[in-house]
Parts: C-alpha cells; sequence; structure tokens
C-alpha cells in the first residue's frame, strides 16, 4: 500500500472514526436483513443488492439540513443537475 501511496488508517490506531461511514452502513444492513445464513453467495448477493436499491438509496433520508433531508438518489441527482447548469 505504502509503493502505491495509500495509507491504511487516516487516523491514529483504534480511532473509531476512520471507518465512521463504513461502519454506519453495515450497521443498518446487519438491522435491516440480519445475519442470516443464506443457501449461497448469489442469493445472500441478490438480498443485498435489493436493500441498496431499494431502500438505501432510494427510501432512505439523509437525516441532517445540509444534504436536505433527501435520499442519495435524491441528492444524486441534484448534483448532476446543478454541474449540467454550470456546464
Amino acid at each position: 500500500m505504502g509503493r502505491l501511496g495509500l495509507r491504511q488508517s487516516m487516523g491514529r490506531t483504534g480511532s473509531c472514526f476512520d471507518n465512521a461511514a463504513a461502519e454506519s452502513f453495515f450497521a443498518l444492513l446487519k438491522e435491516e436483513i440480519g445475519t442470516r445464513r443464506w443457501p449461497d453467495r448469489s442469493s445472500a448477493r441478490a438480498d443485498i443488492f435489493a436493500f441498496v436499491e431499494t431502500f438505501y438509496n432510494r427510501q432512505r433520508l439523509r437525516r441532517h439540513p445540509r444534504w436536505g433531508y433527501l435520499t442519495p438518489l435524491e441528492t444524486r441527482q441534484r448534483l448532476e443537475q446543478e454541474h449540467a447548469l454550470v456546464a
């Protein structure tokens, strides 16, 4: 990783804030679809894809005024429109 100019951690060792976004996502994933075992990898992938595409990106509101309480998909669409106007 060092050869490529990458750093494994942005903070001190054991800092819980390094992976805050990833930890939040996986906590919500576990809460919504649980930690059950799937019969095969394709079943697990299908359930996780369905969670991300039908709930996480399209229904979940970003609970912060900075994001306008929009879903991630709505936030992306708004940013794309703003960039299109500038271009």
